[in-house]
């Protein structure tokens, strides 16, 4: 993008006032190499998305933002359901509540070293991975209605992990208002056999090192340590997310027509939230957050198997998990008024600052854990929130690297065994079954992950505690 349509607010920030049929300002958060190096597409996305009913402040991009479907991915807007406020499908994306799990180890790495080739092949053998993986979990119509009412809690309570784990999951690991009645047969069917399971594209389960402390008192309270080994995972509601995503979009379409709302893009379709449809859209898409959680609380389970196997009596405890694809109903000040909005994060990780309620007790006193994953081969970062977020963008932060090139222009220019050679040389193992999706998710298809979480940190989004190397990934 052309910087000179901005107007730059400091070096990291950049604004296009309102105009048009704009009805509030877009901020965008930028170094000048970053914005340039954006597509015009998320210019034109998140301008279209500062015209929809009720949205209050501004309408925000994070430092990773590039094309989505209708909202960019990395984009950040809330509704006032005062004031006509709507919902929207592309505001959320299709991987509903996609989002990134950490775990410890209690290993270093030089215990690690000896035993990289066996933990590798024991995970890529717990974890269905890749286009259409099915899990041993079959769900029922009983069963169903309970993950998707209950999430991580109802996986705990089928034995998928423990209690203690609850208190460091994002709502503590169950969503509510989750409506399953509001999800089709066809989500179901597209779900019953895939829990437990990482899917495809840029999801992956890692095994990395701690490399690097920013922040050595809240890296403390986080429980982490130079050498230190964890876990983290990517994934999210799988094929019934999808599926939910892809019939609301459909749905809003018409009601935006009915509803007399002015769409410069059919992408943007949406419903108001005090609507039948708005409503019955926040209910499914509660329960899509519901089977992310659940989703991610078993593969944990199954992790935490794979790795006793070869180090027995290691116990995995949690980090934190949180989501990046989501709606929520929050508590936010505009013009000095604590409003309740819905603020949707397509691509957009929360990040509370500290004293924030919904935060667990160990976090009070430094902000949420803010987990940003990078592609394969690079970095990946921990982060916390601060309490000036919420000014800057309703407490969000960017969620990841975010694409650079398309994954067909990836796959004309990579070869997945040529590039898991090449990462093998740098010490990562990469486990996937399919050589295509290595090639698509190429390195240096991304854009660099900590030129992006270096813009984060410089905007007070968030604030950097840890970088983490690769060391296995088992890709979807």
């Amino acid at each position: 993008m052309d910087s000179r349509q901005f107007i730059q607010r400091d070096e990291n920030c950049w604004e296009i006032q309102p105009k048009g049929a704009m009805r509030v300002p877009v901020i965008i958060y930028a170094n000048n190499q970053l914005l340039e190096d954006m597509d015009q597409k998320v210019y034109e996305q998140i301008t279209n998305v500062a015209t929809l009913p009720g949205i209050v402040k501004a309408a925000y991009a994070m430092p990773d933002a590039h094309w989505g479907y209708g909202f960019p991915i990395g984009g950040v807007a809330a509704f006032d359901p005062d004031q006509d406020g709507v919902v929207s499908a592309g505001g959320v994306g299709f991987d509903i509540s996609c989002g990134v799990r950490t775990l410890y180890t209690g290993l270093n790495m030089a215990e690690l070293q000896p035993h990289k080739q066996a933990l590798a092949d024991a995970l890529y053998r717990a974890i269905p991975a890749g286009v259409g993986s099915r899990g041993k979990i079959h769900l029922n119509h009983k069963t169903m209605h309970g993950m998707l009412t209950g999430g991580a809690q109802w996986a705990i309570e089928q034995g998928f992990g423990e209690e203690q784990d609850l208190e460091r999951i994002e709502e503590h690991g169950c969503m509510a208002g989750a409506e399953s009645r509001h999800v089709s047969p066809r989500a179901r069917e597209r779900q019953k056999d895939e829990m437990g399971t990482l899917g495809s594209g840029n999801h992956y389960l890692e095994v990395q090192r701690v490399a690097e402390i920013f922040n050595p008192m809240v890296a403390g309270i986080f429980g982490l340590r130079v050498n230190d080994v964890v876990i983290s995972l990517h994934c999210g509601s799988r094929g019934l997310g999808h599926q939910i995503g892809s019939e609301f979009l459909k749905a809003m379409v018409m009601a935006s027509a009915q509803h007399q709302i002015v769409l410069p893009d059919r992408e943007l379709a949406c419903a108001p939230l005090a609507s039948p449809l708005g409503k019955q859209y926040l209910g499914a898409m509660r329960a899509a957050i519901n089977c992310a959680l659940a989703n991610r609380q078993i593969i944990t389970h199954l992790t935490r198997q794979a790795v006793a196997t070869i180090f027995p009596g290691i116990h995995l405890g949690l980090l934190y998990d949180v989501s990046h694809n989501t709606c929520k109903l929050e508590q936010h000040t505009i013009n000095g008024q604590k409003k309740l909005l819905f603020v949707h994060r397509k691509g957009a990780t929360r990040a509370f600052g500290p004293n924030h309620p919904d935060l667990p007790a160990a976090f009070k006193d430094v902000g949420q854990p803010v987990l940003i994953g990078g592609s394969m081969g690079t970095s990946s970062y921990i982060l916390c929130g601060t309490k000036g977020s919420e000014q800057r963008a309703f407490s969000s932060a960017c969620h990841g690297a975010g694409r650079a090139m398309s994954r067909s222009k990836a796959t004309k220019q990579w070869q997945g065994k040529a590039l898991i050679e090449q990462l093998a040389i740098q010490g990562i193992i990469i486990r996937c079954p399919s050589m295509r999706g290595v090639a698509e998710e190429a390195p240096l298809a991304y854009k660099d992950v900590s030129a992006v979480v270096d813009i984060a940190d410089q905007a007070g989004l968030a604030r950097k505690v840890a970088r983490l190397e690769p060391v296995i990934c088992i890709k979807g």
